[in-house]
């Protein structure tokens, strides 16, 4: 392959090669934001569900304590069972999910409290239709109800505490997309760098040689002028103007 084949070939591969380059690492880097951004959203997700899980399973256990101590429905202690177990398991679970947190350990501690007191509770009742003077409605929203609205500030500074954890997160996000974009915009630059060299290099050692040998052929053919092609020829365009003036000198024998 000669010089200007040579070198056109080596710009444009240069170029191409620098895209398929660039390209495969945005790609990467792209699927590892897609990848990030669904973790992130999926863990937010599933943390927004457990706590709404958590205060469905609370305020039906408050309601079967009310039930219990209220009303004096004896038929409900089983639901305070049910009830506590639920929030224990929407609990365990996003404490696994989040890999624990102050919030979660205080509302682990708290927890086990209601736990305490439901069981407490439910281990006094009495054969009789009533329960013991301990237990009633006064033991209700004095005791069991303080602990029951501590439980529920808790999970709900769990889900501010989840959404406030989404910051750091989505700043992470946004310096991962500009790390996929930037090298698109590196190779953009470069690329321009090359388009802008191959431009000088096709004008200065192609488009300029072959105007001045068209110049200097078309007056060599209408005035006789000597053919001096004014513009440095290189390799091939140098092999065209030795064939050029073969020809002219060719032309001027056969006229002798």
């Amino acid at each position: 392959m000669k010089g200007i084949r040579k070198r056109v070939t080596i710009g444009f591969v240069s170029i191409a090669t620098l895209l398929f380059f660039s390209g495969m690492v945005s790609l990467f880097e792209l699927g590892h934001l897609s990848t990030d951004a669904e973790v992130i959203l999926d863990r937010s997700h599933r943390n927004m569900e457990l706590a709404k899980d958590m205060l469905t399973s609370l305020h039906a256990q408050s309601r079967a304590v009310a039930d219990v101590v209220v009303l004096e429905d004896m038929s409900s202690d089983s639901l305070c069972r049910d009830g506590l177990t639920h929030l224990e398991n929407s609990l365990m679970a996003a404490y696994d999910l989040s890999k624990g947190g102050a919030h979660l350990d205080s509302l682990v501690v708290s927890v086990a409290e209601l736990r305490r007191l439901t069981g407490e509770m439910l281990a006094a009742q009495p054969q009789s239709d009533s329960l013991p003077t301990l237990f009633d409605r006064a033991w209700y929203n004095d005791v069991y109800m303080p602990a029951t609205l501590k439980v529920s500030e808790q999970i709900n500074d769990y889900m501010s505490a989840t959404h406030e954890g989404l910051t750091p997160r989505a700043e992470q996000l946004s310096h991962n997309a500009y790390r996929a974009v930037m090298p698109v915009l590196i190779s953009l630059v470069v690329m321009i760098a090359i388009v802008l060299m191959l431009y000088y290099f096709i004008t200065i050692y192609c488009v300029n040689p072959i105007l001045s040998l068209r110049k200097s052929l078309a007056d060599w053919l209408a005035f006789k002028l000597p053919f001096n092609p004014k513009s440095e020829c290189r390799d091939e365009l140098l092999e065209l103007k030795e064939d050029i003036e073969t020809l002219i000198n060719q032309s001027r024998q056969n006229k002798a």
